[in-house]
């Protein structure tokens, strides 16, 4: 099984949507049982909480579902749960590097900021739409994003 796991700063607003958006897509291509999705903050000011209503609303535009996630914070143990993290900016990046563990631990995850899925934009970090209020610009960001990162872990399952 594939575990991927997407950062962001409070994970309300970008990593949940990235989170729902792969989830989605995963469930299309008929790979629940071999690709699973979460997401995590780097700050813990909205543990516990549901999806920005932002995020919300674009992810029931589009017809896809957040039942049951909420906030949470990226932690040590997160380096050895999941093969992918993707931190949607560099900051975010940089910021969970103080959860790393001592050494250099085998199986480590592909640690990767999301906008190296799309290098063509020429931009290295997706927006915080907390503070831009421009959800949509995110939304096509990480729906372009996850049929990327899709393609990517399909080509390593063996079927």
């Amino acid at each position: 099984m594939i575990h991927v796991l997407f950062v962001c700063l409070g994970n309300i607003c970008r990593s949940p949507m990235a989170e729902a958006v792969f989830r989605d897509k995963i469930n299309k291509a008929g790979l629940e049982r071999e690709v699973v999705s979460d997401s995590a903050g780097t700050g813990d000011w909205h543990l516990g909480k549901p999806p920005h209503a932002g995020t919300q609303t674009l992810l029931q535009q589009h017809g896809i579902g957040w039942d049951g996630m909420l906030a949470r914070q990226f932690r040590e143990s997160d380096y050895s749960d999941y093969d992918y993290i993707v931190c949607m900016d560099n900051r975010n990046k940089a910021d969970i590097a103080q959860w790393l563990p001592a050494g250099d631990p085998p199986g480590r995850p592909q640690v990767l900021t999301f906008m190296e899925l799309l290098p063509e934009r020429g931009v290295p970090d997706v927006p915080d739409p907390y503070y831009s209020g421009n959800f949509e610009e995110v939304y096509e960001m990480v729906e372009a994003g996850c049929d990327i990162l899709l393609e990517r872990i399909k080509s390593t399952l063996v079927r």
